[in-house]
């Protein structure tokens, strides 16, 4: 197990580099020049050329982009906001806890919407029961994330006036955010768990169990639930993931500090140091995440255990 997990670890720091250099190369090609944004429309040319000679803009892209890697590499240096001036990676550090907060909270709300449903929805499949969850499973689909959000707001923070429209200071803050990340997520899950679920209810053992006058609970969530267990945490895991770093909607509507909205903002401005540093740490992080999935399977299933600990 331990060397598996040191071959992923290893493995990710390629994955990192790619990203780091597709990141690099999208940024060098898009229209705008930070020497420009950073001195404003009136600044002469004279010091928009000198700032860029100062900020080795007019060097070739191979030595920019090897000089900001060997900076990472060696000093941990990410470099500092064109907008702030302040340090990227303590800017990243400030607003990941918001990030990491809205994440864990809509993962969970997923959970808790979907699979019980899924499971539900496969345990009566082509009934009223299952046809009625599809159908609001559908509907929820249909509905763009921003417009629920608008929707949640204008209901509980201005008609109700039980919550509070944006801001990150409190539980309070969080809720909304989180039904609208878990509708909108826990219909995947949702889907997943009944496909999978289907797939194992048609299983002899589960036949024989029954036959045997095993309770129905017991053979849904020991039996069945356990072993489709394996897709919904794939799914799970890359909800999480992708929200550490994309509940740009969430952050932006509610107006929370979050990495999303630091994105948005750096890549309207062209801050390269920001989106540099904040993809190249998400994309560690969600590596990371999809390490922390595969050794989940091995305390799911002691076959996938096995494998691993075969392997050197």
């Amino acid at each position: 197990m331990i060397h598996y997990v040191i071959k992923r670890l290893i493995a990710i720091i390629p994955v990192v580099l790619g990203i780091a250099f597709i990141i690099f190369a999208i940024l060098n090609i898009t229209p705008g020049d930070p020497a420009r944004l950073i001195l404003g429309a009136n600044a002469t040319a004279e010091a928009v050329e000198q700032l860029r000679e100062d900020m080795g803009l007019n060097d070739p892209f191979f030595v920019r982009f090897f000089s900001y890697i060997c900076n990472v590499i060696t000093k941990f240096d990410f470099g500092s906001s064109y907008k702030s001036g302040i340090p990227v990676f303590k800017e990243i550090l400030k607003r990941f806890p918001v990030s990491l907060n809205l994440a864990i909270c809509g993962m969970l709300g997923s959970c808790l919407f979907g699979i019980p449903l899924g499971i539900l929805s496969a345990v009566k499949q082509n009934s009223r029961t299952d046809n009625v969850i599809s159908v609001i499973a559908m509907a929820i689909v249909a509905m763009p994330a921003f417009w629920v959000a608008m929707v949640l707001m204008l209901i509980f923070c201005l008609y109700l006036q039980w919550l509070p429209a944006a801001g990150a200071k409190s539980f309070e803050n969080y809720v909304l955010p989180t039904i609208t990340l878990s509708l909108a997520n826990g219909c995947s899950v949702l889907r997943i768990t009944r496909s999978s679920m289907l797939d194992v209810i048609r299983m002899d053992y589960l036949k024989t169990a029954k036959a045997k006058g095993v309770p129905s609970r017991i053979i849904t969530w020991k039996h069945a639930f356990g072993n489709a267990l394996l897709p919904v945490i794939t799914t799970v895991g890359s909800i999480f993931g992708s929200l550490l770093g994309g509940a740009i909607i969430c952050e932006t509507v509610f107006t929370m500090p979050g990495l999303g909205s630091l994105i948005v903002t750096a890549v309207k401005t062209k801050d390269i140091p920001v989106v540099m540093a904040s993809l190249i740490f998400l994309s560690a992080c969600y590596s990371l995440v999809m390490l922390g999935v595969d050794l989940l399977y091995a305390f799911v299933d002691p076959r996938i255990k096995a494998k691993y600990s075969q392997e050197r």
